[in-house]
């Protein structure tokens, strides 16, 4: 049921805004909406609205100074790393009204990342039509590395990050989708042109493979993906994604199992890819946003990552690639998401405040 009062939608800026230093100066960080439980991902709709996932299962809309639950979510497994994750509005949603969501899905056995298509009702209070698009299979009984971000593709395909369900080697097995990027259409069927359809013994979804659990996914001004992807001690990554290719985890990774165990074969191997940028301490990257420049011409193209241990966001710029800012303040505690908004300002989500807020000039 909606539980209203529990939650505050402040399009009104009725709160004073907070400092935020930066490069740019001094940004202004508001509070638009407060109350939320482990908030997991936000998109925006053409209308001016917002969409804001919770793990534990709630999708919320907030429109003209409300913040409502919406009814008609699939079930979801919200144990461990799992629930209710990623939301995609559809570039055609003005006429299709087409959302997007991945979620753990309750299977025998455990848990498998999936996909959900639905039509959200004019007056945003329902989903409609909602089918199930794709579901990892099988379930597997961990709770961890989920994935599940999801990007939709200048052609119009989804890309969907599926993390290696805590099966390292797993991710090097193309009979299965673990610890990989997969491309469908909005139907779920899967397109001709990926690169292992009619490749016997692989998984005819997979674009790419070798990864570890990537929950940060954004278009660059190219339309080339990148992942921001967590390592285990050590290894955090910033790919750019070409398709058919294999990132290496958990033959070759920047970092240490977290007993202090050397992983696979090191840190490079002929076949596998380099990544574009690691850490080493981690920062667990959830939530990458790579910017159009709308407010901050200077910041065009640059990378934005959410960190849900330092408590900021880190900037990234530069050829090679490299984090060049950390932008700090209160209300960046463990950051889950962060995405553009249309009008240019930042919008990002706090697990620890249970927050969203708006960074503007």
């Amino acid at each position: 049921m909606p539980r209203p009062a529990a939650l505050c939608l402040l399009l009104c800026l009725s709160l004073p805004a907070q400092a935020l230093d930066s490069s740019m100066g001094r940004l202004s960080v508001t509070r638009m909406v407060a109350g939320l439980t482990e908030p997991w991902a936000i998109g925006f709709l053409p209308d001016g609205g917002v969409l804001i996932t919770e793990r534990g299962g709630r999708l919320l809309h907030g429109s003209g100074g409300e913040m409502r639950e919406v009814a008609g979510v699939p079930e979801v497994a919200a144990r461990g790393q799992g629930g209710l994750l990623d939301v995609l509005v559809a570039r055609d949603f003005a006429a299709s009204r087409e959302i997007f969501l991945t979620f753990a899905k309750p299977q025998p056995g455990g848990a498998g990342t999936a996909v959900a298509r639905a039509r959200l009702a004019p007056d945003g209070a329902r989903l409609e039509d909602l089918r199930i698009i794709f579901e990892l299979a099988p379930g597997s009984s961990g709770g961890r590395h989920f994935g599940s971000r999801l990007v939709e593709a200048r052609d119009g395909t989804l890309l969907v990050t599926i993390g290696d369900r805590g099966d390292g080697p797993s991710a090097q097995d193309l009979s299965n989708q673990n610890g990989t990027v997969i491309r469908i259409h909005r139907d779920g069927s899967v397109p001709a042109d990926n690169p292992l359809a009619g490749r016997s013994g692989a998984r005819p979804e997979i674009w790419s493979w070798g990864h570890r659990n990537a929950q940060g996914a954004a278009l660059d001004e190219a339309g080339v993906l990148w992942l921001a992807e967590h390592g285990a001690r050590g290894g955090d990554e910033i790919n750019r994604v070409r398709r058919g290719a294999n990132y290496g985890w958990p033959v070759i990774a920047y970092g240490r199992h977290y007993s202090g165990a050397r992983i696979g074969e090191g840190t490079q191997k002929a076949g596998m890819e380099q990544p574009a940028y690691y850490w080493d301490p981690s920062i667990a990257p959830s939530g990458m946003m790579i910017y159009s420049g709308t407010l901050w011409p200077q910041w065009r193209g640059h990378v934005f990552v959410g960190s849900l241990k330092f408590g900021m966001i880190a900037r990234l710029a530069g050829s090679p690639l490299a984090e060049v800012e950390r932008l700090r303040s209160p209300e960046t505690a463990r950051v889950r998401d962060i995405r553009e908004a249309p009008d240019g300002s930042i919008w990002f989500l706090s697990v620890t405040n249970g927050a969203a807020y708006r960074i503007t000039p």
